[in-house]
């Protein structure tokens, strides 16, 4: 009889990893991390492989904690300084002069003297002098408001219940005195002294409380243009890099307490401006008077000129950054630019044009911090006190703060400018700083003007030219020049200390210092990831499939097998074409001839089946007399008789084989009593199962308390 060769092996739809094992060594003889191979080249050693282990876990853990920092550093969103020289023509900036004389409105002059004489009473009351009248009446110069004059007064009264009051408290065991006046709340509770160690705050701060009032009575809208020729002598002479100021040059407007006040170059349009060159002759000179005609001593105690230089189109805030000019004095200010470029973002909170900003702006100008700021405590005034603060712009509608229509008002804002002074208010969280703004640094020289020998002559000149008319013998005139002492401008630009790129460079280092590898390692490590879990998960779902008990489903076969394994392992000593029978527990095969396979028929009776290559999956199907039949498959219960030359009879539990010859592999059958059978090759994993007649048998593996007999 011919021998038939061996069955090629089938191939899986799906391959992986026999084990885990076999997985873990296969990565890491072929992975290109540093160090791993090591792993399995000494597993032989143990105490080199404990070595190795412990080596790699430390340099993994070092490698995160190194990851770790860096992402830290990265998400705290550091910033860099870069600075820049860049020299160029550039504009002149904006420069607003005041006169720190305010204006005694006809309408609300009665109140005013008023207030002086309460002032009056109070500094004797507090320290005992006897001022004399004419420290407050002066001879004032009343500016008429048209259309106004018909307007009474007479609905506002000056309240007494704010008097001055000298409080004694005891700190470290010394009395100290403190001078300030009481504020209430609307109901009259909740008090408490708005307190200063100086007298001189005090009494200027008690005398702005009252003049806020006073000044309230004004209408919100006051246009005073027509009244500039009673002013306009501030300003005796002005020119820039030596030609004369035009009147479109600067514009006028009042401040409730540092007076009359100009802005030049207030745009930053015109091209008259332009900077060419530093040095004192090319910049702005002026000329100003300094003399205090209509001054309200108590609102301010400094005579002179009040200056800002800022950014065009911005409101200048002279109570924050402006300083003052000496009268008799020559002032020459040295100005130097620095522009400040912010990153915004996660770097830190800034605005381009305050569009994004949640405050709504008051002041009709550009975004500044400051314009923010103001604008945002006024809203809050207005939410919190019912009124709004004089001094600050008010939305259109809102009533000025006034303590005969508003009593508790002065209690309501000295305690929201305490909150805003303190960083308690959420003004300065919802106002940002600009991205973008320029600054500048000052520096001032000064000298005495005129001189002795030449103060005559310049009067005279100046009374001449400019209308100036003083007999006075104090100096009340001050000259100030403004101009750039390079053009140069320093540019200071924020830079991300650890951007993207550095990021991924420094983690580059960290991985290639502790591993020795490239990206492509980490693909690797993905790569071991899927594999292990794709591998857990197969595991799992054999697990549970076992557990619940063999669910063939018709013409389905699926085969997981290792693509790694050997072929031909286990198949030592093969003699004829038949390759096995398997998985067949309790199946007494007789009478097969030149059977290839006979798979999973547990308890098949199979009779005289010929040349049957493969019989599959039939449960309980007795089969007789199969002759040339290539296949039958999943025939439940399905008598088949007289089949000859059988190739594929599979999986039919329950059926007995008898008469079989040249079978060459039966396989997995536990307690399959086997008879008659012929030149079969291989009989496998058959535990107690009693073998007889097996003719020509090569091999009987795993048969446990199974008897073979007749083996030839």
């Amino acid at each position: 009889m011919d021998v038939e060769p061996p069955a090629a092996r089938r191939e899986g739809l799906i391959e992986l990893y026999g084990s885990f094992q076999e997985m873990f060594e296969f990565f890491c003889k072929n992975t290109t991390i540093h160090g791993t191979v090591r792993l399995v080249c000494s597993g032989r050693n143990r105490m080199k492989t404990a070595f190795w282990t412990l080596l790699l876990l430390a340099s993994l853990g070092m490698l995160y904690w190194q990851f770790a920092l860096m992402f830290s550093q990265f998400w705290a969103y550091p910033v860099v300084l870069t600075m820049s020289m860049h020299s160029e023509p550039k504009m002149f900036p904006a420069v607003t002069v005041c006169n720190l004389d305010p204006y005694r409105f006809e309408l609300v002059s009665e109140h005013l003297a008023q207030l002086d004489r309460m002032a009056e009473e109070s500094i004797t009351f507090l320290y005992g002098i006897n001022t004399s009248a004419s420290l407050f009446h002066t001879k004032d110069r009343k500016i008429h408001v048209q259309a106004l004059a018909n307007i009474s007064a007479s609905g506002f009264k000056l309240s007494q219940n704010f008097s001055l009051l000298r409080v004694s408290e005891l700190r470290a065991g010394k009395k100290h005195s403190r001078v300030g006046f009481r504020l209430c709340n609307s109901t009259g509770g909740n008090c408490f002294f708005k307190t200063y160690s100086s007298g001189l705050d005090a009494v200027q701060e008690w005398y702005r409380f009252h003049y806020v009032n006073i000044m309230a009575q004004l209408p919100l809208s006051i246009d005073i243009s027509r009244h500039e020729e009673q002013i306009q002598d501030l300003v005796y002479s002005c020119h820039y890099d030596g030609e004369p100021c035009r009147p479109s040059d600067y514009v006028h407007f009042h401040h409730p307490v540092f007076g009359s006040c100009y802005t030049f170059n207030s745009e930053g349009t015109d091209p008259f401006w332009t900077a060419t060159k530093p040095g004192i002759p090319y910049g702005l000179s002026l000329i100003l008077r300094a003399e205090q005609r209509d001054h309200i001593p108590l609102l301010s105690t400094v005579a002179g000129v009040k200056v800002m230089i800022h950014n065009h189109n911005q409101s200048p805030f002279l109570e924050h950054e402006g300083f003052d000019i000496r009268p008799g004095i020559a002032t020459a200010i040295a100005i130097r630019q620095d522009e400040v470029n912010r990153l915004g973002g996660n770097y830190g909170k800034c605005t381009r044009d305050g569009e994004d900003v949640a405050v709504e702006l008051l002041y009709n100008s550009s975004y500044t911090l400051q314009a923010c700021l103001h604008s945002c405590f006024q809203h809050t005034m207005l939410r919190e006190c019912g009124c709004g603060y004089l001094y600050f712009p008010l939305p259109p509608g809102a009533p000025r703060c006034d303590y005969n229509k508003h009593p508790a008002w002065g209690h309501c804002f000295y305690r929201l400018y305490r909150r805003l002074r303190n960083h308690h208010l959420n003004c300065f969280q919802q106002c940002p700083k600009p991205c973008r703004e320029s600054l500048y640094k000052v520096s001032a020289g000064t000298a005495k003007w005129p001189s002795a020998k030449s103060q005559d002559w310049v009067r005279q000149a100046l009374r001449h030219q400019h209308g100036y008319n003083s007999t006075s013998s104090r100096r009340d005139i001050a000259k100030v020049t403004i101009f750039y002492q390079q053009l140069n401008y320093q540019a200071v630009h924020e830079a991300p200390l650890l951007s993207e790129n550095l990021l991924l460079s420094s983690m580059g280092s960290q991985w290639s210092l502790w591993f020795g590898s490239s990206v492509l390692s980490v693909v690797e490590m993905l790569e071991l990831l899927v594999d292990t879990l794709a591998l857990s998960l197969l595991f799992l779902l054999q697990r549970l499939k076992a557990r619940s008990g063999p669910q063939p489903s018709p013409g389905v076969s699926l085969a997981l097998e290792n693509p790694r394994e050997q072929p031909g392992k286990g198949q030592e000593g093969a003699g004829s074409s038949p390759r096995g029978i398997q998985m067949c527990p309790a199946a007494p095969l007789e009478g097969i001839g030149n059977s290839q396979e006979i798979q999973m028929c547990p308890a098949a009776p199979l009779e005289g089946i010929g040349n049957s290559q493969e019989i599959q999956m039939c449960p309980e199907a007795p089969l007789e007399g199969i002759g040339n039949s290539q296949e039958i498959q999943m025939c439940p219960e399905v008598p088949l008789e007289g089949i000859g030359n059988s190739q594929e009879i599979q999986m039919c539990p329950a059926a007995p084989l008898e008469g079989i010859g040249n079978s060459q592999e039966i396989q997995m059958c536990p307690e399959a009593l086997l008879e008659g059978i012929g030149n079969s090759q291989e009989i496998q994993m058959c535990p107690e199962a009693p073998l007889e007649g097996i003719g020509n048998s090569q091999e009987t593996d795993l048969g446990q308390e199974g008897g073979a007999e007749g083996v030839l």
